[in-house]
Parts: structure tokens; sequence; C-alpha cells
């Protein structure tokens, strides 16, 4: 009952890959939005956070009337991951402009260098967070990882179109080989990591494989996929969003109260996530010369809410998951407000 991912074993598998979803839905269903980060205010961006809460307190209150839950969630989450997911990602690089194949490689680039630079914050900055030395590592990683799948992807998509899930999927190639090696190393406190402990099928679930074949089809210029193809894609991914959303909300329905109040060490971390954090790789990037699109997707995925995989890193390795449940919770909440702004930054 102290965690998110006891409550619902079901989260294990909606958060096995951290990178899963996209929002070709809410782009659909918000077209006032425009599609430049510079041409956002305050208010559609807020409304945007708004729709996505709003998704998860249904599914929250789906979960405590028990209309969700237990093999309901199970087997949504495993056609999220397997099936709807990928059709997403694929859609993304099939429908529209084909997306820009000569950011393929300034993408990875800045994903590997923004790890780079959040491994060492990882494993310096938690001693000055906690007193709690077993704490350091779980502390690094909320610092390190964000909620990319069910919230990095919604919100780039609602700023730069559709076309940006493909561009998110890529920044997240790096992300999905970090968070088993790196991540991992962090969670259970050893110098390095061991080669059981990294899952490679993970490189080649579904998820991933739609990447890659997205930038395959990007970087060869695949054009005019039959509609037969492209449209079934693009029907099944516009599921991903609202299904992974309620998924969400319906784990959090078993959260404890206690979850809610937090601690400095809390506190300290999520004005870090949401705030620094974001700010500093901004500022870093764009003065090493990447362009200011590339450096903008980056920055907004760097700040979403902390990664609830997490968690379940700290349930399998027999870790304490207090921390990082409140973190995760904190985040997620306050995040409400701090995209928006971040957003109106940049």
């Amino acid at each position: 009952m102290g965690s998110l991912v006891q409550a619902h074993p079901e989260a294990q598998k909606v958060l096995r890959v951290n990178w899963l979803a996209g929002l070709f839905w809410l782009r659909n269903n918000l077209k006032s939005f425009a599609n430049q980060t510079n041409s956002l205010t305050f208010a559609p961006m807020f409304e945007v956070m708004v729709t996505l809460l709003a998704i998860v307190v249904v599914g929250y209150a789906a979960g405590k009337l028990g209309y969700m839950g237990g093999t309901f969630d199970k087997r949504l989450s495993k056609l999220v991951i397997d099936v709807t997911c990928p059709a997403l990602i694929l859609s993304s690089a099939m429908t529209g402009e084909l997306p820009n194949r000569a950011l393929i490689l300034p993408l990875l680039g800045i994903s590997a260098l923004t790890y780079a630079i959040l491994t060492g914050i990882a494993l310096w900055l938690p001693r000055y967070l906690t007193r709690r030395k077993d704490d350091e590592g779980v502390v690094g990683f909320a610092l390190m990882f964000g909620n990319v799948g069910f919230m990095g992807y919604p919100v780039v998509a609602s700023i730069f179109g559709h076309e940006a899930i493909f561009y998110a999927a890529v920044l997240n190639v790096v992300n999905t080989f970090v968070v088993f090696t790196v991540g991992t190393m962090l969670v259970t406190g050893k110098n390095e990591v061991e080669g059981t402990r990294f899952q490679k099928k993970v490189l080649y679930s579904t998820p991933m494989l739609a990447a890659y074949l997205s930038m395959l089809i990007v970087a060869l210029k695949i054009e005019n996929i039959p509609a037969f193809i492209s449209q079934p894609l693009t029907m099944i991914g516009n599921i991903t969003v609202p299904a992974a959303l309620l998924i969400i909300g319906s784990s959090m329905s078993h959260l404890p109260l206690r979850v809610m109040l937090g601690n400095r060490t809390v506190y300290a971390t999520t004005f870090l996530r949401l705030a620094v954090l974001p700010l500093a790789i901004y500022y870093i990037c764009g003065a090493i010369g990447f362009s200011s699109f590339v450096v903008d997707i980056n920055t907004v995925v760097i700040a979403m809410p902390v990664a609830t995989y997490g968690t379940i890193l700290c349930l399998r390795y027999g870790k304490d998951t207090t921390f990082i449940t409140e973190v995760t919770f904190f985040t997620t909440l306050l995040s409400l407000l701090t995209i928006p702004l971040l957003v109106m930054f940049l």
C-alpha cells in the first residue's frame, strides 16, 4: 500500500518502457493551440495540463469506484504498451508532413549530452539534499528521469504538433538505455551495473522497434504511404493517451494520505526536477550551439515530473519506496503549473 506500483502490479507493465505515449488525439481536440512554443501563452498551455489532469481524475474515480483495476488495468496496459503506443509512434512519421530527417542526429546528440550532465548531477548533488545515505541514489534517479511517456509526449505534441512525437521518440532512445543502466545503478547503489540487470530485450520491445522504424522511414524519405496503412495506425494510436492517463489515475487511487504530505528533501528535489535542471540544460545546450527547435523540445522533455519507473526499480531491488512515491506525486501535481510557465519562458 506504500506505493503506486504495490497497489497496482499492472502499473509495472505500463511503465516498463519510460517513453510510451504521444498525443495526436489531444492535438485534434485542441485545434486552437499554436504549433510553435513562442506563440503559446500561459492560458492555453495551462488548459493542456488541465485536460490531461481531467483524464487522470476520471481514471482515479474509476479506480475508486471499481470500474478499473485488477485484470482490466493489466490487459489495458498491455494493449497500450504493445499495440497503441507503437502505432502512434509510427503514425507520427506517416501522416502529414514528413519530419525533418536532419534533426535525428542532433536529437540523439543533445539527448546523450543531457544525460551525461544529469548523471554527474545525480551522483554529486543528492548528498546535499538528504541525510539518509540509503536515499541518495533514489534522489539522484528522481533528478535524472522524467515521466516522458505519459506526460512528455502529450505536452510536446500539443506545443510542436503531431510530428513532434517522432522527435520525442528519438530523444528517448537514449533515455531508455540510460534508465536501465545508470538508473539501476543509482537505485541499487552498485558501482557498476550487472549484465543481468540490463534488460536488453527492452531495446527490442515494440515501442522501441516502432521508434527505429519511424527513424528509418524519415531517414529514407519514404513518403506516400498508403492510407490503408497510415489511417488505421493513426486511429489505433489515438487510443494511447486517454487509455494511458486513465491507467495512471486508476493506479493513483490507492496512494495513502501520507504520500501527499512530503518533506524538505521532497520539496527540494521537486524544485530542482521541475525548474532548475530544465533551465540549466536549456542554457547549456543553447550555448553549445544546438538549434533552438532541438533545444526547446529537449528542455520540455526534461521538465517532466519524476518517472514512475523509479518506484518499480525500488520494489524490484528491495529499496524503500516512500521517497520515490512522494516525489513522483508532488512533481506530477506541481507540473500542472511549472510546465506552462516553462513554455512561456522558452
